[in-house]
Protein backbone atom coordinates (compact mmCIF):
# COMPACT_ATOMS: atom_id res chain seq x y z
CA UNK A 1 0.00 0.00 0.00
CA UNK A 2 1.02 3.64 -0.44
CA UNK A 3 1.89 5.91 2.06
CA UNK A 4 -1.30 8.25 1.04
CA UNK A 5 -3.42 4.85 1.21
CA UNK A 6 -2.21 4.00 4.56
CA UNK A 7 -2.85 8.03 6.06
CA UNK A 8 -6.49 7.92 4.30
CA UNK A 9 -7.20 4.32 6.35
CA UNK A 10 -5.54 5.97 9.06
CA UNK A 11 -7.75 8.86 8.66
CA UNK A 12 -11.43 7.39 7.77
CA UNK A 13 -10.47 5.25 11.07
CA UNK A 14 -9.75 7.90 13.44
CA UNK A 15 -13.21 9.14 12.01
CA UNK A 16 -15.21 5.96 12.68
CA UNK A 17 -13.77 5.45 16.26
CA UNK A 18 -14.53 8.89 16.99
CA UNK A 19 -18.57 8.33 15.86
CA UNK A 20 -18.42 5.37 17.63
CA UNK A 21 -17.09 6.56 20.92
CA UNK A 22 -19.56 9.16 21.25
CA UNK A 23 -22.76 7.16 19.86
CA UNK A 24 -22.20 4.56 22.47
CA UNK A 25 -21.16 6.66 25.16
CA UNK A 26 -24.18 8.24 24.74
CA UNK A 27 -25.92 4.71 24.51
CA UNK A 28 -24.26 3.14 27.10
CA UNK A 29 -23.84 5.96 29.52
CA UNK A 30 -25.54 8.97 29.18
CA UNK A 31 -28.90 8.23 27.96
CA UNK A 32 -30.01 7.08 31.49
CA UNK A 33 -28.74 10.75 32.67
CA UNK A 34 -30.42 12.67 30.40
CA UNK A 35 -33.91 13.34 31.32
CA UNK A 36 -35.77 15.38 29.14
CA UNK A 37 -32.50 17.20 27.79
CA UNK A 38 -29.58 17.47 25.50
CA UNK A 39 -27.01 17.67 28.07
CA UNK A 40 -27.32 14.85 30.98
CA UNK A 41 -28.00 16.73 34.03
CA UNK A 42 -29.54 13.56 36.52
CA UNK A 43 -26.93 13.27 39.26
CA UNK A 44 -25.01 9.63 39.52
CA UNK A 45 -23.97 9.68 42.64
CA UNK A 46 -20.72 9.99 43.76
CA UNK A 47 -21.02 12.17 40.68
CA UNK A 48 -23.75 15.86 40.93
CA UNK A 49 -25.16 17.40 38.29
CA UNK A 50 -22.20 19.87 36.99
CA UNK A 51 -19.74 16.83 37.20
CA UNK A 52 -22.17 14.84 34.66
CA UNK A 53 -22.60 17.80 32.46
CA UNK A 54 -18.82 18.02 32.33
CA UNK A 55 -18.06 14.28 31.95
CA UNK A 56 -20.26 14.66 28.84
CA UNK A 57 -18.42 17.70 27.43
CA UNK A 58 -15.25 16.48 27.99
CA UNK A 59 -16.39 12.61 25.90
CA UNK A 60 -17.31 14.72 23.01
CA UNK A 61 -14.58 16.64 23.05
CA UNK A 62 -12.04 13.53 22.60
CA UNK A 63 -14.14 12.69 19.68
CA UNK A 64 -14.18 16.51 18.19
CA UNK A 65 -10.35 16.33 18.66
CA UNK A 66 -9.87 13.19 17.00
CA UNK A 67 -12.03 13.99 13.84
CA UNK A 68 -9.57 16.91 13.68
CA UNK A 69 -6.82 14.55 13.63
CA UNK A 70 -8.79 12.47 11.03
CA UNK A 71 -9.11 15.57 8.88
CA UNK A 72 -5.21 16.09 9.50
CA UNK A 73 -4.25 12.90 8.11
CA UNK A 74 -6.90 12.91 5.12
CA UNK A 75 -5.63 16.10 3.98
CA UNK A 76 -2.04 14.67 4.27
CA UNK A 77 -2.78 11.61 2.60
CA UNK A 78 -4.74 13.84 -0.16
CA UNK A 79 -1.04 16.01 -0.92
CA UNK A 80 0.07 12.39 -1.72
CA UNK A 81 3.83 14.08 0.04
CA UNK A 82 3.93 17.23 -0.34
CA UNK A 83 3.85 19.78 2.79
CA UNK A 84 -0.08 20.71 4.09
CA UNK A 85 -0.42 24.66 4.34
CA UNK A 86 0.36 26.05 7.45
CA UNK A 87 -3.22 28.29 6.46
CA UNK A 88 -5.24 24.95 5.89
CA UNK A 89 -3.34 23.50 9.43
CA UNK A 90 -4.48 26.19 11.79
CA UNK A 91 -7.87 26.68 9.85
CA UNK A 92 -8.44 22.75 10.62
CA UNK A 93 -6.93 23.37 14.81
CA UNK A 94 -8.69 26.28 15.06
CA UNK A 95 -12.25 24.97 14.09
CA UNK A 96 -11.76 22.03 16.13
CA UNK A 97 -10.94 24.25 19.77
CA UNK A 98 -13.69 26.49 18.55
CA UNK A 99 -16.11 23.54 18.68
CA UNK A 100 -14.83 22.17 21.61
CA UNK A 101 -15.40 25.41 23.91
CA UNK A 102 -19.32 25.54 22.30
CA UNK A 103 -19.48 22.03 23.81
CA UNK A 104 -18.15 22.72 26.91
CA UNK A 105 -19.76 26.15 26.94
CA UNK A 106 -23.04 24.32 26.41
CA UNK A 107 -22.21 21.21 28.56
CA UNK A 108 -21.98 23.35 31.65
CA UNK A 109 -23.39 26.05 30.94
CA UNK A 110 -20.50 28.19 31.37
CA UNK A 111 -19.71 27.16 34.68
CA UNK A 112 -16.96 25.28 33.33
CA UNK A 113 -13.93 27.82 32.65
CA UNK A 114 -12.43 25.25 30.05
CA UNK A 115 -14.58 26.54 27.39
CA UNK A 116 -12.40 30.22 27.65
CA UNK A 117 -8.86 28.36 27.15
CA UNK A 118 -10.58 26.60 24.30
CA UNK A 119 -12.09 29.77 22.52
CA UNK A 120 -8.57 31.29 23.12
CA UNK A 121 -6.70 28.69 21.63
CA UNK A 122 -9.24 28.84 18.24
CA UNK A 123 -9.15 32.50 18.14
CA UNK A 124 -5.07 32.50 18.82
CA UNK A 125 -5.09 29.98 15.78
CA UNK A 126 -7.06 32.27 13.60
CA UNK A 127 -5.52 35.32 14.19
CA UNK A 128 -2.20 33.40 13.47
CA UNK A 129 -2.92 32.96 9.84
CA UNK A 130 -0.86 34.11 7.18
Amino acid sequence: MSTASLLAAAAALALVTGIVHSYLGERLIFRHLRGRSLVPSLPAPPLGERHVRILWATWHLASILGWVLASLLWRIAQQDGAAVSTDWLLKASGGGFFAGALLVLVGTRGRHPGWIALAAVAVLSWLGLP
